[in-house]
């Protein structure tokens, strides 16, 4: 579902306009073009037996513009799950929620907003809710990684968002960088090479974290596991915008691996999950609906 509008407030055309660094070089218009501000909501849904939603809980809604919990409210309306079983029989239950909606400024100056990704379940539960449990990959050691020194003399800041293969002892058998976003503008060769030095400083790092395998459940005889791991990269002086506030950013490319096509899903977005956490991939609520509504 994609809304259009009017009046959205001014302080969301100054956040698309001024609220991202600008680097002063030449090519740079077609980038700012590609510029758009999200937030990342969170809450939950209650599934009836026939996958229907009935009833849709947001954190903290009055922190929410209320265009976005608007969006929210018409698209779960429309939303039908893969039923959830409990021995065989489809029963009512409960699932956490992670939404990413962004919004994009129209030749106009209208803004359209609409729903990017999603993640329901075991995917979007908490990072202490997970640290809990013996069905889910755990983290043991997460070395974070070290700030490039050119990036961070320069104050660019960005998000890496990893997909790490977990081998059987814990270790890491592959990684990879699925998308990488930017928060500030310069031209494509300025960008790509911050792209490039924030990838290979988490890439380097995360070959080095160890995790705790599942010990119990249907996946603890997996052979390997994959799990997303958003990394920030912010600078200590610029705080990050607080639930219910735009944050804006230059989105990369999807990069993808052999050993992990066929988990991407349509709404399955990287950046609808809030670094800091790992998350477990394919242990989602399925949406047999658009997320859009």
């Amino acid at each position: 579902m994609i809304m259009e509008m009017r009046g959205m407030g001014r302080w969301l055309a100054i956040a698309l306009l001024l609220g991202i660094a600008c680097t002063a070089v030449a090519g740079i218009k077609e980038v700012r073009a590609q510029v758009e501000a999200s937030m990342l909501v969170t809450g939950a849904v209650i599934i009836e037996p026939d996958g229907t939603v009935a009833k849709l809980d947001l954190d903290q809604r009055e922190k929410l513009p209320p265009a976005v919990a608007g969006l929210i409210d018409k698209a779960a309306a429309s939303w039908k799950f893969e039923p959830i079983l409990v021995d065989g029989v489809a029963r009512r239950g409960k699932a956490r929620m992670s939404l990413r909606v962004v919004a994009n400024k129209l030749p106009n100056g209208d803004f359209q907003v609409a729903l990017r990704g999603g993640h329901f379940g075991d995917e979007a539960i908490s990072p202490e809710e997970r640290q809990k449990r013996n069905d889910s990959v755990r983290s043991v050691k997460l070395l974070p990684p070290a700030y490039p020194g050119g990036a961070a003399r320069a104050g660019a800041q960005g998000t890496v968002y990893l997909v790490v293969k977990v081998a059987r002892d814990g270790t890491v058998a592959d990684v990879i960088a699925e998308q990488v976003n930017l928060g500030f503008v310069g031209n494509e060769r300025l960008m790509q090479q911050a792209r490039d030095a924030f990838s290979e400083s988490a890439l380097a790092v995360a070959k080095k974290w160890i995790f705790r395998p599942p010990t119990e459940g249907a996946e603890a005889a997996a052979p390997f596991w994959l799990v997303r791991v958003p990394v920030d990269y912010k600078m200590p002086e610029k705080k990050a915008p607080g639930y219910g506030r735009w944050e804006v950013y230059v989105p990369g490319h999807r990069q993808s691996a052999p050993w992990m096509q066929s988990e991407h899903g349509e709404d399955d977005a990287p950046d609808a999950m809030v670094a800091g956490g790992v998350y477990e991939i394919g242990k989602g609520r399925r949406l047999l609906t658009p997320l859009s509504g």
